[in-house]
């Protein structure tokens, strides 16, 4: 989930007007603003994936009241909403592609038939952010055909850049300094697991050996991960969903 939350990021960073509006509406060198949009960011995700439906449903009104309030402002001078439906669209694909690559490259025990089914059950995360379902990729298929759609488009803008950068060194809280050593190498794996024609948008090489590395570490990170007890990986929204589970089976 980290390296594909970060691969995600990254990713979507290389549409000119998402970047710009995140960057015009965070104050990235602020200390703390950043970590707590990514914190906030993290947080829809745990609730969106794991949550009760009126839990889900009160973060999507949030996050939809958000959006419709914020606007960027292009280099000429033109100004865009935050929620147009090409941005939205932008942005989940982005992170579906995220899971779906990390999953299937870390040799989780996925068929395509999976995969297809997670892309098309992710469009009713989609509609929580305000996107029409029907217009949303349904498959892995659709998700390659959108992203061949919108790559003339593309292209790492001074604020991409420099977000990627302060990537590497995040302003954290004090309770969270570890972090500051763990971050440059996920973040690296996370960069390497790029395609290729986004990691060449960044300035960096793009050679066939790097997705062998990057594919030979996530299995390595699958595998080691997979020996974890349970109890100490899962989120406490997971931990929930999974009581709630068992208690409507036992009932």
């Amino acid at each position: 989930m980290w390296v594909a939350g970060l691969r995600a990021l990254y990713l979507q960073a290389l549409h000119p007007r998402v970047m710009r509006g995140t960057w015009q509406n965070t104050s990235f060198n602020k200390p703390g603003e950043a970590w707590g949009r990514f914190v906030r960011t993290t947080e829809f995700v745990s609730v969106r994936t794991y949550g009760t439906t009126a839990q889900v449903d009160r973060a999507g009104r949030r996050v939809r009241k958000i959006h419709a309030m914020l606007t960027g402002t292009d280099p000429d001078g033109r100004m865009f909403r935050l929620d147009e439906p090409d941005l939205l669209m932008w942005v989940h694909c982005g992170e579906i592609a995220a899971y779906v690559d990390i999953a299937r490259r870390s040799g989780m025990a996925l068929s395509a038939g999976d995969l297809d089914s997670f892309v098309d059950e992710q469009r009713r995360s989609a509609a929580v952010v305000g996107l029409d379902p029907a217009t949303v990729p349904a498959s892995v298929a659709e998700l390659d055909a959108y992203y061949e759609s919108v790559r003339h488009g593309l292209y790492a803008c001074a604020e991409a850049k420099q977000a990627l950068l302060k990537s590497y060194h995040p302003d954290v809280p004090a309770q969270l300094l570890p972090l500051r050593l763990m971050l440059p190498p996920i973040n690296t794996l996370a960069f390497a697991t790029l395609p290729r024609w986004a990691r060449r948008m960044y300035g960096a090489p793009a050679v066939p050996l790097t997705d062998l590395g990057a594919t030979v570490a996530l299995r390595m990170a699958h595998q080691s991960v997979t020996r974890i007890p349970r109890e100490l990986i899962y989120l406490p929204a997971a931990r929930a969903a999974h009581r709630r589970e068992r208690d409507r089976a036992a009932a």
